[in-house]
């Protein structure tokens, strides 16, 4: 049962959201500054993970060139592999914010903080590791605003 409440608000949460995007234009400032962040903060992993895992717009090597000694080291299987499974992990991630925007925030803030950290070790990537660092504090920011309005909600 509870896990059936849950999969009712999650599902619930989507379509509100959902709906706030189509009716863009009609919400207020401050709620168009809530849901611009949230589909921002799905769409962009979603097509991350999906162009890491699939080669859709950027090849692998490309993206094996982003991938730090020690993190090649920690990963299992090549860099190659690492890559698929980075892009795996950072879909999965995307759609968590779609589902559970409060939580899935955080996640993957921290996500791109660990990114971060990995492109802040490979030479030529600090630029990079920046934007990191500037998505993974949005996606906190985001998370955030999606607790203070389900708070106000309730």
């Amino acid at each position: 049962m509870a896990s059936t409440h849950a999969w009712d608000t999650m599902t619930h949460e989507m379509r509100e959201e959902m709906h706030d995007l189509v009716h863009f234009g009609s919400i207020d400032a401050a709620h168009q500054s809530r849901v611009a962040l949230w589909a921002t903060m799905t769409v962009l992993p979603i097509l991350w993970g999906l162009d890491m895992f699939a080669n859709i717009v950027t090849d692998r090597t490309t993206w094996e060139g982003t991938l730090s000694t020690w993190a090649n080291n920690i990963l299992p299987g090549s860099a190659s592999a690492a890559v698929v499974w980075i892009g795996v992990i950072t879909l999965l991630i995307g759609l968590l914010v779609a589902a559970m925007p409060q939580f899935g925030g955080d996640v993957l803030g921290v996500w791109f903080a660990i990114l971060a950290i990995n492109l802040f070790s490979v030479d030529q990537m600090a630029f990079l590791g920046l934007g990191m660092v500037a998505l993974a504090l949005c996606s906190f920011a985001m998370a955030r605003l999606m607790r203070g309005d389900h708070r106000r909600e309730a």
